[in-house]
């Protein structure tokens, strides 16, 4: 009994490891147009994102008992399964941030999941319909559906301010960017720290601490909500600068309706239960948004390696929740083993981390030079009329400033 009460302690405590690293991973999905249209300051930005994220937590445990109770088979699941399913979902979020992608922690969870428990108990232990109509088309529907609906409301918003005050209207949509920002730090908290309770909740049941289809306990909720807004609060910095600056050039009005489309979406997808990845419908609405806007461009280098990572996750970490669970399957030499691992494999990942500082200082510099189709679309494309034309570089063309600007382009 002692040995299962610590090998359940070890499970919540990676669990909520995980929590942490879905926090400073996901940050970026909320705060990263925000930031880099300069709406707020990175710092505040990922305060008021870890606030919003704690807040919906509370919201919803839909999303929670979609992976507690339709997943996989709860009765035949150890905890040793959990925790390995878990080790592959965390260091699948560790190499992507550190090479600043924004992959889906949501999938990492159910790959790591999913390949643990084939591991343990076979195919017939995973709920395939669940899985595909819960997780695999949400996975397809979400970037597409968040991406069209951000195009179109980009195109409406730069339609309707047509004939406003270009300054006056881009203060104006800074302040409904920051709302909006508020709304997907919301939207995440009710989606992503909901993954958590459900992974926990499944320990609980998998160990005997909790009846079978039995919902979140409240200190499972609180202690989710709490980890997941700490890594918020901390900024995963590496992706918002992807997010922000490497996809495409985002002007307030498209960081606007980019953000309240993706939240919308994820909103829907919560209260219908979808397990969504919020990366995928963040990241699809700023494609969509940079589309939206005449003379806007998409780095397509960026999206293509997003693109990739995306196919990867699940199975890179279904691959390593399944090792970790052959290893933890040996006895309890091999759950401290795979624990070790783990620990070494994370310090080695930060370690290497700071060769190249990101921070909140240099987070709006922009990931990569803009390429030769995207500097010529964007040479002899008009910007919108009404608004500040701004090149690739952030330099300002002396005609778009006031008439007491100087004639020489003023860099930001």
């Amino acid at each position: 009994m002692e040995s299962f009460s610590l090998i359940l302690a070890i499970v919540v405590v990676t669990a909520l490891a995980f929590d942490f690293t879905n926090g400073f991973h996901d940050t970026a999905n909320a705060m990263a147009t925000t930031i880099s249209t300069g709406a707020l300051r990175p710092k505040v930005a990922v305060a008021m994102s870890a606030v919003l994220n704690l807040v919906g937590a509370f919201l919803s445990v839909e999303v929670a008992n979609t992976i507690s109770k339709g997943l996989v088979d709860e009765t035949g699941i150890r905890p040793e399964v959990i925790f390995a399913a878990l080790v592959g979902a965390i260091l699948w979020n560790l190499l992507t941030w550190l090479v600043g992608l924004p992959s889906s922690s949501s999938h990492a969870l159910m790959g790591g999941l999913i390949g643990a428990t084939i591991a343990s108990a076979g195919v017939g232990a995973v709920h395939g319909d669940a899985l595909v109509t819960k997780v695999l088309i949400p996975a397809v529907a979400a970037p597409i559906v968040a991406g069209i609906a951000a195009m179109f409301a980009t195109r409406l918003t730069y339609a309707l301010g047509r004939k406003a005050d270009g300054r006056t209207s881009e203060k104006g949509y800074r302040a409904g960017q920051i709302a909006s920002a508020g709304l997907v730090s919301l939207a995440h908290g009710t989606n992503d720290a909901q993954k958590t309770m459900g992974i926990i909740t499944l320990a609980l049941i998998a160990g005997g601490s909790l009846a079978p289809d039995s919902d979140p306990p409240m200190w499972v909720i609180l202690s989710a909500g709490l980890a997941i807004a700490l890594g918020t609060y901390l900024g995963g910095w590496r992706i918002i600068r992807t997010m922000g600056k490497g996809l495409t050039e985002l002007q307030p009005q498209q960081g606007f309706a980019a953000q309240t489309s993706a939240a919308t979406v994820i909103l829907a997808s919560s209260h219908l239960g979808f397990s969504l990845s919020t990366t995928h419908s963040v990241s699809g609405s700023v494609m969509g948004a940079g589309l939206g806007r005449k003379g806007g461009v998409v780095r397509w280098s960026t999206a293509t390696r997003m693109f990739v990572a995306w196919g990867l996750t699940l199975p890179a970490a279904a691959l390593v929740g399944a090792l970790a669970e052959y290893v933890t399957g040996l006895g309890d030499w091999g759950t401290a083993l795979v624990a070790v691992f783990l620990i070494a494999s994370s310090a080695a990942i930060w370690k290497i981390s700071r060769r190249e500082v990101v921070d909140h200082t240099n987070v709006n510099e922009p990931e990569e030079p803009a390429g030769v189709v995207t500097t010529a679309i964007a040479a002899v494309t008009p910007p919108p009329v009404g608004t500040v034309a701004e090149d690739l570089t952030g330099a300002i063309p002396a005609q778009a400033t006031d008439s007491k600007a100087p004639s020489a382009p003023t860099t930001v």
